[in-house]
């Protein structure tokens, strides 16, 4: 018996292909602070994480919309 050959479009094998890299790129969840001094220091630290990130990207002033908070 001869196998089918998988017939795949294009968008499905990119599809397929960012998927993996998605779930590869994920890193493991970290351990649940312990007190709330290392729950603090977690927090920034993700924080801190998460602005380098951002910085890294060039945004212009349109993209995010304004935002009035009335009391």
């Amino acid at each position: 018996m001869v196998p089918m050959p998988l017939k795949l479009t294009r968008r499905q094998l990119a599809a397929a292909v960012s998927a993996s890299t998605a779930l590869l790129a994920q890193q493991p969840p970290a351990p649940l602070p312990q007190n709330p001094e290392e729950e603090l220091k977690a927090a920034r630290e993700q924080l801190r994480q998460a602005s380098e990130a951002l910085a890294k990207f060039d945004l212009p002033m349109s993209t995010e919309p304004a935002v009035h908070f009335k009391a």
